[in-house]
């Protein structure tokens, strides 16, 4: 790939525009301290975005595991707390486990490159390696989880 090319912004289709949506509704619920549900019903009720089924169906995929998604990322986050992370990383890996743990649509690989993407695009310079080392651990351990 050539320097230029690799400068390019990404071209982005249907789903990934659709994952980027969950991502500001997941990010918003965690910012204003609300559920990633009203943050999803406000867009609706304030906006006259479009919500893609497919992201109220990772909107809905993160609300119903949250509590399991949640505890791995507790457990792999080494050294972080999901209290001391960013808002935006912690959303991202919210996304990110639900795609790579619970959509059986999604490959693993492009769920975790999907996320990483994302923290490089929305996060800090150091946020899309730690995305990937988490995810990464957990798509190691993926067939081990009991889900």
């Amino acid at each position: 790939m050539s320097k230029n090319a690799k400068d390019q912004p990404r071209k982005i289709g249907a789903r990934g525009r659709a994952r980027r949506r969950a991502l500001e509704i997941l990010f918003e619920a965690e910012h204003r301290k609300t559920t990633p549900l009203a943050a999803l019903q406000r867009r609706r009720d304030f906006t006259d975005q479009t919500i893609n089924p497919y992201t109220t169906s990772i909107v809905d995929g993160v609300i119903t595991h949250q509590e399991q998604i949640d505890e791995l990322l507790s457990q792999y986050a080494h050294g972080w707390t999901m209290e001391r992370m960013l808002a935006m990383d912690k959303s991202i890996l919210r996304l990110g486990a639900w795609e790579l743990l619970f959509n059986t649509e999604m490959p693993d690989g492009a769920a975790v490159n999907e996320a990483v993407n994302m923290a490089r695009e929305y996060s800090n310079d150091d946020s899309p390696v730690y995305v990937n080392g988490v995810l990464g651990r957990l798509q190691e351990l993926k067939p081990t989880l009991f889900l």
